[in-house]
């Protein structure tokens, strides 16, 4: 289900409050990829308040729940509410800072690497979000999805995650990717979570 298209001017943006998604891009002949993925606590449509029309779009990848909020009253917070604004600010800077991960991984990461990388990143980021309600293992992927994420073809990414199943690393069920030892996807990954501190929830 989409929940924002590249292109448009959407007059509301939200928190995600539940639920999985997914920001990506199309090219001309229809080729996705998937820029990051979107879960509790995180914000959609702030880029729409700054370049205008959406740059990429946002699609649900499980049911979510959403917080609307008008677009149009947006710059109030920032002059009424400065600690609000902090928040906002902070939590730009943190999706910046994991789109550079994720530029670092799709340029000079091996395959395997790379999976290893984007999963045990969003085991990381559900088990901060959602980890007491004991959904962190498991992450509603499709294979596809990994291979929109990572640039490769779907075979490429299949023989890929095998790998990573043979190690005992995660096992892929009809439902998902269920992760069996993420301290061995931070190994193989070269890659270990980082201290965030407290995230603010806007």
């Amino acid at each position: 289900m989409a929940i924002m298209v590249e292109g448009e001017r959407n007059p509301s943006l939200y928190t995600v409050l539940s639920g999985w998604g997914f920001r990506y891009k199309i090219l001309e002949d229809g080729r996705r990829q998937i820029l990051n993925y979107v879960l509790p606590g995180d914000m959609i449509g702030l880029q729409g308040n700054v370049m205008l029309e959406m740059q990429h779009s946002v699609e649900a990848l499980t049911r979510m729940t959403l917080c609307t909020f008008e677009r149009e009253r947006f710059p109030n917070l920032f002059r009424n509410h400065p600690s609000l604004a902090f928040d906002i600010t902070w939590i730009a800077a943190r999706e910046e800072s994991m789109l550079d991960e994720h530029l670092l991984s799709v340029g000079r990461r091996s395959a395997q690497e790379r999976a290893a990388y984007l999963l045990a990143f969003l085991h990381a980021r559900a088990d901060a979000t959602m980890g007491a309600d004991g959904h962190a293992r498991q992450l509603p992927l499709t294979q596809q999805h990994v291979a929109d994420t990572l640039g490769l073809s779907l075979v490429h990414t299949n023989k890929t995650l095998r790998k990573l199943m043979d190690q005992g690393l995660v096992r892929w069920l009809d439902r998902g990717c269920e992760i069996v030892n993420p301290e061995g996807l931070y190994r193989v990954a070269g890659w270990h979570p980082p201290e965030e501190g407290h995230r603010p929830f806007i």
